[in-house]
């Protein structure tokens, strides 16, 4: 009695003996007398990777099978496998893997990349990676790339084993993590604002105030400022909330009230070398906000009252003196001029008469043009 096993053209035959693959069959019919311990075993390959582990140890056992009816893979320590199945990337081996494609059904090519040789993946490949959703899966799973990102307006650092290896311009870049310990940075280059909020500080009388300071700062120089500094907002907030104690704690308020600009323009003096040795650049800083306590408010608005109230003072005294001036020196013109004095008398007659609806007067018109005004010489 003959047992009968078709195999499909989707499918392979695996002949076992005592537990181990003797042969390989093809697509057909097969007849096999039943012998114990040997039996044909179908399976398929619709699916190219072969996980089976009898089949893997053909690579060991019987090479030139397994070279006859699959693709291996086998990586050294050093080596990354890139896998495609008809043109399109579907897999990565990480280095020491050995995998077994079956040959026929589809296409299988693996591809070895010596990591020890190249760090950066190929712009392509990289691409392809990025864009493939399943492939970035399977990289961020064995931990496979490094992926930067640096935009337009930012400058990039790679690090390979806590050692600067590279300056990024803007643009996307993968590397290869296998046998490396790799880390990435990304800084912008645009201008940057820092707030120096909420400063308690006393004045150097002694008044205590609340400010607040605004400025504006660009990396001028990443790699130093990278090499310089590990957190570049930490450091210009600090430098600036010293250089803020420093200028307020150098004058007096009234000195501070009288001239915001030139607290300013301390701070930039003080500040702006400092960043520079960093590779940072001072844009502008300014005082945004002076804010004293309630006391202090209630006394300097009485100061200003008092001001205003003196000059107004002044300005009214100064009036009051220069009407008594130019009444002196009407007076002095009109002493030395009659022709004056009967002006003026005239120009009064017009303001009384202007008033007035009736005059009696005695003495004709005579009586009118020299009694009814006359202005006495003292």
């Amino acid at each position: 009695m003959k047992i009968r096993t078709v195999i499909a053209p989707t499918e392979r035959g695996l002949m076992i003996r005592d537990k181990a693959i003797v042969d390989i069959l093809a697509p057909g019919v097969y007849w096999q007398v039943p012998v114990l311990g040997n039996r044909i075993e179908v399976v398929s390959i619709a699916i190219a990777h072969c996980t089976d582990p009898q089949a893997m140890a053909l690579v060991k056992t019987n090479p030139e099978l397994a070279s006859r009816y699959f693709i291996v893979a086998d990586l050294s320590d050093d080596e990354v496998g890139i896998v495609y199945q008809d043109n399109k990337l579907v897999d990565i081996l990480p280095p020491g893997a050995t995998a077994m494609y079956w040959r026929g059904l589809v296409e299988t090519r693996v591809e070895s990349i010596d990591t020890s040789l190249v760090r950066e993946v190929d712009g392509k490949l990289a691409r392809t990676i990025g864009r493939t959703g399943v492939i970035a899966k399977r990289a961020a799973t064995l931990g496979a790339v490094l992926g930067v990102d640096v935009q337009p307006k930012q400058v990039g650092f790679l690090y390979e084993n806590s050692v600067r290896v590279a300056m990024l311009e803007p643009g996307y870049y993968l590397y290869w993590k296998f046998n490396r310990k790799l880390t990435a940075k990304v800084m912008t280059t645009r201008m940057v604002l820092s707030e120096v909020a909420g400063q308690e500080i006393l004045t150097k009388d002694r008044v205590s105030l609340r400010l607040n300071l605004s400025t504006i700062y660009v990396v001028a120089d990443p790699a130093r400022a990278e090499d310089a500094l590990d957190n570049i907002d930490e450091y210009v907030y600090r430098e600036l909330q010293l250089a803020l104690r420093r200028a307020v704690g150098g004058q007096t308020l009234d000195q501070l009230l009288e001239d915001k600009a030139a607290l300013d323009a301390a701070i930039a003096l003080d500040v702006s070398d400092r960043l520079a040795d960093a590779g940072l650049t001072l844009q502008s800083v300014g005082v945004k906000d002076v804010i004293l306590p309630g006391d202090m408010k209630d006394i300097l608005n009485q100061v200003v009252a008092a001001e205003k109230s003196a000059q107004a003072n002044n300005i009214r005294r100064r009036e009051e003196t220069a009407a008594t001036r130019s009444l002196l020196n009407t007076a002095k013109l009109m002493a030395d001029n009659p022709v004056l004095v009967r002006l003026k008398e005239l120009e009064a007659l017009e303001k009384v008469s202007g008033n007035i609806d009736r005059i009696t007067v005695f003495g004709g018109m005579e009586g009118v043009m020299t009694d009814l005004v006359k202005i006495a010489e003292s």
